[in-house]
């Protein structure tokens, strides 16, 4: 849930009381959640079916569950983005603190199943309970972690408010508000402004997110860059990548993390370029769509087209170098696979930035720099709007309208190899040079544990 807006300024800590204006606004919130408890465990289990994860353990999204020792760091991670951010801060918390036993909650299955690789002996992976007062208690009650640390946007009314009363730290970590989404929160302040100004500390990205966190309450924020560029690419798999695109002999053209109508619009631009595509070397289109249970709906997408399509996931999990036969004079790949991209960036040429394309704020830009990857980019990246703007003065990505203007963009850096390389050298220096993000935050978090004024 977005955080809202609010007066300028930073907020006195420890937070005053809530209004009474607040606190009804809390109470009308959760009986909502409450009657629509019935149609949420309904949804799952249609999601279920699809990805089986969401039907996993359901009594956890109320609160239930085992009671474990106190004294875990919790961290939340949404999904799939936010789950893979978080691995670098967790890496450097177990440096600093070896001990450190880890409490990791999700909301999506793509977040639930990556974290499990995050996991060691001792640590604890549950769904972060549905947000009204009671499921919110038991949550706290069975798990009496030492520090909250919730990742990039996550801000819950009854969790914020009920962590507070049980002398929980919160932390918004890699934090991030849009100019939107602080105009946005001003149409439901007093449901959360309480809680902005109930987070400890916040440690944002950027200065512009730094500056919109304390107008919207929260009492201490520190600008600690970005934890995705301290994520560094799967070299096994960056070098399968790019045997693979060695093998085809010919470009490949990346949708990259690609939203819904996207894909459409892209395929649409691509029948429409045989001409320039064939000047090109008749590149390879590689499809990676951000949500997995669109994978078929995009298939479908590809064949209505009128192209022929081949999906990662015939090649079976451990496939060859080369890649089979018959994938390789497909005019489509689509890369339906999870945790595999940077087999994917391996193999591109050069990608097209998925959700700036239409107005969803654009995906993660930053990993495809990390794997020396130029990027198109269209006009809506709020979500990533510094990074975006530094990449573009770095000549690591460039931006256009529309997707038919970035596939002649990309078509054209296909024809001039010498500024294909210069952007993809650009994007590895662009990358590199804004590392160490996690080591500041885990510092600062370590610190809320260690002092004792904050446990009660």
């Amino acid at each position: 849930m977005a955080t809202p807006g609010g007066r300028p300024g930073a907020a006195a800590w420890p937070p005053p009381q809530d209004s009474l204006r607040e606190r009804l606004a809390r109470a009308a919130f959760s009986t909502v959640l409450r009657l629509a408890a019935p149609v949420y465990l309904i949804r799952l289990l249609l999601r279920g079916r699809a990805e089986p994860l969401y039907r996993a353990h359901p009594a956890q999204r109320f609160g239930f569950g085992p009671a474990i020792a106190p004294g875990a760091l919790w961290v939340h991670a949404v999904s799939l983005g936010e789950t893979r951010a978080a691995a670098p801060l967790i890496e450097r918390l177990r440096q600093a603190r070896p001990g450190l036993r880890l409490l990791l909650t999700h909301t999506t299955a793509t977040g639930r199943e990556a974290g499990q690789a995050l996991l060691r002996d001792g640590d604890v992976q549950r769904w972060l309970p549905v947000d009204t007062p009671g499921a919110v208690r038991r949550f706290l009650h069975r798990t009496r972690p030492a520090v909250g640390v919730l990742m990039e946007t996550e801000i819950w009314p009854n969790l914020q408010h009920q962590a507070l009363r049980a002398g929980v730290p919160m932390v918004l970590a890699n934090a991030r508000l849009s100019a939107r989404s602080l105009r946005r929160g001003e149409k439901f302040q007093a449901l959360l402004a309480p809680a902005a100004r109930s987070l400890r500390l916040a440690l944002a990205q950027t200065a512009d997110d730094a500056d919109r966190l304390r107008r919207a309450g929260v009492a201490e924020v520190q600008v600690s860059g970005n934890l995705k560029f301290d994520l560094q690419p799967d070299e096994a798999l960056l070098a399968r990548g790019r045997a693979w695109r060695s093998a085809l002999g010919r470009p490949v053209v990346m949708l990259a993390v690609s939203r819904e109508g996207e894909e459409a619009a892209m395929l649409s631009a691509w029948t429409a370029a045989a001409a320039a595509r064939t000047a090109a070397g008749e590149p390879l289109l590689l499809i990676v769509p951000r949500h997995p249970q669109r994978f078929d709906a995009i298939a479908a997408l590809v064949a209505d087209a009128g192209l022929s399509l081949a999906r990662r996931s015939s090649f079976g999990p451990q496939a060859d170098d080369v890649p089979p036969a018959t994938a390789a004079a497909a005019d489509v790949w689509l890369g339906d696979s999870m945790r595999e991209m940077s087999l994917y960036y391996g193999l591109a040429d050069v990608a097209l930035l998925g959700g700036s394309f239409e107005k969803l704020g654009g995906q993660n830009l930053i990993e495809a720099a990390a794997c020396g990857v130029p990027l198109i980019m269209g006009p809506h990246t709020f979500n990533f709007a510094e990074a975006a703007a530094l990449s573009i003065e770095a000549g690591a990505a460039r931006r256009v309208e529309d997707l038919p203007q970035a596939l002649d963009a990309a078509l054209a850096l296909l024809a001039g190899p010498s500024d294909r390389l210069a952007m993809a050298e650009a994007a590895q220096r662009f990358a590199g040079a804004h590392r160490g993000a996690a080591d500041r935050m885990a510092v600062r978090i370590l610190g809320l544990i260690a002092d004792p004024g904050l446990a009660g």
